[in-house]
């Protein structure tokens, strides 16, 4: 059961989003009222995610937020309050928070984000622990930037190391030129485009002794790397 620290000071308004998130969502939730009893309860337990009301007495939502990044720089942080200014949005997410929601507010839509930021982070923590990758009859390590095929190895560059597990990660989904020009040359700009266009081909000439394995294109949307 995934554990949630929720930190609300109105008693009411808390113990109705722990029972909801605890009835609907399956979650264990704390509750506490302060910032500071928050903190004592997260430096006591391990959490997979964190409510904090920005409005809070002893210690403000946005300075526990402050205090729990410098122990877990991961941890998704929601920040719930009445507060709806944009200056307030932005200081959210410049204190590492990964979500924002304003009073008055419905708990199923709190849910969902839930459900949505769990959702994204572990899909990041497995892209972070991927490394291998079974592509047909090709066998990719990532690591060592080598694909093997029946005995043969083909020494990858770096670049071309990181757009292929890229499409693993995505292996018969549609990976977006956007993401692809991004997480890897940082930029989507049109010579980037014209670069990565050029290690697809050479991706391709690697793969090519598998009839089972094939880069396609996707107009408009990016590439798949298709494994039948």
């Amino acid at each position: 059961m995934q554990k949630i620290l929720l930190a609300e000071d109105d008693p009411n308004l808390g113990e109705l989003l722990k029972d909801y998130l605890e009835l609907k969502g399956k979650f264990d939730v704390t509750l506490t009222q302060d910032g500071d009893e928050a903190l004592t309860a997260f430096r006591k337990d391990k959490y997979d995610l964190c409510i904090f009301d920005v409005m809070m007495p002893k210690k403000d939502g946005f300075s526990l937020g402050k205090d729990i990044r410098k122990m877990d720089k991961t941890i998704p942080i929601i920040y719930a309050t009445a507060k709806g200014m944009m200056e307030d949005k932005t200081q959210a997410f410049e204190l590492g928070g990964d979500d924002y929601i304003t009073k008055p507010f419905r708990v199923e839509e709190l849910l969902l984000r839930i459900h949505a930021l769990l959702k994204r982070v572990s899909k990041e923590k497995e892209e972070e622990l991927a490394d291998k990758f079974e592509i047909g009859d090709y066998f990719f390590d990532y690591t060592s930037q080598i694909i093997s095929f029946k005995g043969q190895q083909q020494k990858l560059s770096t670049k071309e190391a990181e757009l292929l597990r890229l499409l693993c990660l995505n292996k018969n989904d549609v990976l977006t030129r956007e993401e692809a020009l991004v997480k890897i040359w940082h930029d989507d700009n049109y010579f980037t485009g014209r670069s990565m266009d050029v290690f697809l081909s050479k991706l391709r000439k690697y793969l090519k002794e598998d009839p089972n394995v094939e880069i396609v294109n996707v107009h408009g949307k990016g590439y798949k790397l298709l494994v039948s």
